[in-house]
């Protein structure tokens, strides 16, 4: 990136109400068949554009052609039933009906490569696309085969990488992980969890980043985040064991959070993709807060590999909402960098 203090959000932004119910999360869409095919896409091409006229200077698909960012992925994948459902607690703090894995999982074609194929031309910038990261794939199910987590986690590592290298031959610029359970299993991350995601990553040529965060702004991730204290610090556990791995950038949760901003010194040599902007309220940040945000990361961070961001995904939020706080990240960026300069 030649630019300085380049911009992005994390991945999700809302869909038009014409596509899916707004403001929620796992919202059926509205169209069937080819219709919802083209709407899709016309959803993909409306984020990129809207995310081009705020300012920003990374671009993503805004997530338009899924309707949650990690079980559209998994649907595609054999060896998942999606007619199974079994109640299971994700990442220890809320229910969820979700698939059943009754066998072995593999990827027949690419889940995304089509869609970013279409992204990469309609975009002159560099362009993100997320994925959703293993140990946060095994969380979103019920396994009725592998009866292993890790087992499973590797399979989809191996699956993530084949998809990986797809996205990276249509164009993609940085393939992003996600992967919130890093700030929940903290045994798992250590003993496989980050190797898990090297792997998801492996012989890539362009950027790789790995998105950890408290979550969308959503009740069960607020009620959550209001049991953790003063200080946030899970991320102690996860900075360590990233700055020694193969990752080039590792996106964090900053602004309105209680994550000690000296954190980040854990990561030092990395590039920094830092939350500027909340994700949990409908206040618009202003350009002065988002540049404040951003200030109190430069002691930790050379400044030449911070990439300003958003906490997490807008899906749940309103459009209008999301819009306006996209064109705030990138005024907040440019008054910082004018101030750099």
């Amino acid at each position: 990136m030649n630019t300085l203090l380049p911009t992005s959000i994390v991945g999700s932004l809302p869909k038009p109400s014409w596509l899916s119910e707004p403001e929620k999360l796992w919202s059926p869409w509205k169209l069937r068949d080819d219709e919802l095919r083209e709407g899709k896409l016309d959803a993909q091409t409306l984020a990129a554009h809207e995310q081009r006229r705020a300012g920003l200077d990374i671009i993503s698909d805004g997530e338009q052609t899924r309707q949650h960012f990690v079980t559209t992925f998994i649907e595609h994948l054999s060896g998942v039933d999606f007619d199974r459902r079994e109640t299971v607690r994700i990442r220890d703090r809320y229910d969820a009906s979700v698939p059943t894995v009754v066998g072995a999982v593999s990827r027949e074609k690419s889940v995304f490569a089509a869609d970013a194929t279409r992204l990469r031309a309609a975009a002159d910038q560099p362009i993100k696309w997320a994925l959703p990261g293993p140990m946060t794939m095994i969380d979103t199910l019920y396994d009725d085969h592998y009866k292993s987590r890790e087992k499973l986690a590797w399979e989809f590592a191996t699956i993530l990488n084949q998809e990986a290298k797809d996205l990276e031959a249509a164009g993609v610029d940085i393939i992003q992980i996600d992967e919130p359970a890093f700030n929940v299993f903290f045994d798992e991350l250590k003993d496989w969890g980050v190797a898990a995601l090297e792997r998801a990553t492996e012989g890539l040529s362009c950027e790789t980043a790995v998105h950890i965060c408290y979550g969308y702004g959503i009740k069960a991730n607020t009620d959550w985040k209001a049991t953790l204290g003063a200080e946030w610090r899970q991320y102690e556990e996860s900075f360590p064991l990233l700055q020694q791995s193969s990752i080039d950038i590792v996106s964090l949760e900053s602004h309105n959070s209680r994550v000690p901003v000296d954190l980040i010194e854990l990561l030092r040599g990395k590039k920094v993709m830092l939350g500027a902007i909340d994700v949990a309220s409908d206040t618009i940040e202003t350009p002065e807060e988002v540049a404040a945000t951003l200030r109190r990361a430069l002691p930790f961070v050379d400044a030449d590999k911070l990439y300003p961001s958003t906490n997490c995904g807008m899906a749940p939020l309103g459009r209008r909402v999301a819009r306006d706080k996209m064109v705030a990240l990138a005024a907040g960026a440019e008054l910082l960098r004018r101030e750099l300069a």
